[in-house]
């Protein structure tokens, strides 16, 4: 791995690291998870304008396949993978922290640092950054939603509904496509697993999300059922 990358991964725990104490300093009375979730925020944000801004292609995005990734697509990996590794440390010290959380940051590293360290799988790895972090600032608006007196809202479901939307739609429609052209192609065996890995998570998740949303929706609907016959 480039010497340049390695700073560039040094950096960026340094500046989410910073960033999480910021927010920790000027927002002292929200949650570790609020502030945390702020710094995510910011990482979905600018990690989906980087991995945008890297295709090479439009009418292709994941060609040329299992090819060497392109200064900007090595820069944007690297920044994420940083933000990982912050991550995955700052959620253990936090209550939330759960096997599928682990497992996909494990996943999400390794893989990433594998196709830093190869120099392999530039276009598919950016890809996936793209597919993974679109639905992440609908993930962490629910909850920083909840946290603001916002819970059992119309806006907090708007948040829901799009959240699993967007979710559904990349991970299970892109995500399995993205698989198989990795899988498919000349990359390392790592980088392989490490894509099934990571989409056997997203159908994971995509199962949770969708009882929850069947939970959620049909709450909703008794709810409102009640009313109208307290009405009458």
């Amino acid at each position: 791995m480039e010497e340049r990358i390695l700073r560039i991964i040094t950096l960026g725990i340094i500046s989410w690291t910073t960033a999480f104490h910021l927010f920790r300093k000027f927002l002292p009375k929200r949650s570790f998870e609020f502030c945390n979730r702020l710094v995510s925020t910011v990482h979905a944000t600018v990690a989906f304008t980087l991995a945008s801004l890297s295709v090479e292609d439009w009418t292709c995005p994941v060609c040329p396949l299992a090819s060497r990734p392109s200064p900007s697509q090595m820069q944007t990996l690297a920044v994420s993978l940083s933000y990982l590794i912050y991550d995955l440390i700052c959620c253990q010290f936090d209550k939330r922290v759960t096997i599928d959380n682990t497992i996909h940051h494990l996943v999400s590293i390794v893989g990433i640092g594998a196709g830093l360290a190869y120099g392999k799988c530039g276009s598919e790895l950016t890809a996936a950054l793209c597919i993974t972090e679109i639905s992440s600032p609908f993930l962490h608006l629910r909850e920083l939603l909840k946290e603001l007196g916002y819970r059992d809202t119309d806006l907090n479901l708007a948040a829901d509904i799009s959240f699993a939307v967007v979710f559904s739609f990349a991970r299970m429609v892109f995500g399995p496509y993205l698989t198989w052209v990795t899988v498919t192609a000349a990359n390392p065996l790592v980088i392989k697993v490490m894509a099934v890995g990571l989409q056997l998570v997203s159908a994971y998740w995509f199962f949770k999300i969708a009882r929850m949303m069947n939970y959620k929706l049909t709450k909703r609907a008794a709810s409102k059922n009640l009313v109208y016959t307290e009405k009458l």
